[in-house]
């Protein structure tokens, strides 16, 4: 059973405003924690990551990780892990994938299409939720612990 002890939503108009919602995250971001993003093919995750990741200092590329299933950025005293699972057809293809070992204390792993591994993966901290559904794309941000709230304080709202 997941547990929520805060959630947030955010209207998201253009590619522009989500990679913003990234940079927003990225400080409260920390080693250890896991992050999952859901939402349909082409609702932005990416774009979402690389706004992490720039805020983070990164200036590299920021490719998807579909074909990869994972690209890792190194920072100073940090990895950065970013999945992408949905070309898994169970999660007993987790066990085979050694993915495991790249959950530890000094990692931050945020993972695209969590849904294929859900039964695999260690407590989430914090769930994003990207939803296209409608006229525009919402972001539904879920702090499911300690570290995922506080990863949510520091989503201060942008400055227009």
């Amino acid at each position: 059973m997941t547990t929520i002890i805060e959630e947030r939503s955010t209207y998201l108009p253009d590619a522009d405003a989500t990679a913003e919602a990234g940079a927003r995250l990225a400080p409260g971001l920390a080693g250890g924690m896991v992050v999952t993003l859901s939402g349909e093919l082409g609702a932005g995750k990416t774009t979402l990551v690389r706004g992490m990741l720039r805020r983070l200092g990164w200036d590299g590329p920021v490719k998807s990780p579909t074909y990869a299933l994972v690209e890792h950025y190194t920072f100073s005293s940090l990895y950065f892990y970013h999945f992408d699972f949905y070309r898994f057809n169970s999660a007993d293809e987790w066990d085979a994938s050694g993915f495991a070992e790249y959950f530890h204390p000094g990692a931050i792993c945020v993972i695209e299409w969590p849904e294929r591994v859900a039964v695999r993966l260690p407590r989430v901290d914090l769930a994003l939720l990207l939803d296209t559904s409608g006229a525009r794309r919402a972001l539904r941000l879920v702090a499911q612990t300690a570290a995922g709230s506080a990863c949510l304080a520091a989503f201060v709202p942008p400055s227009r």
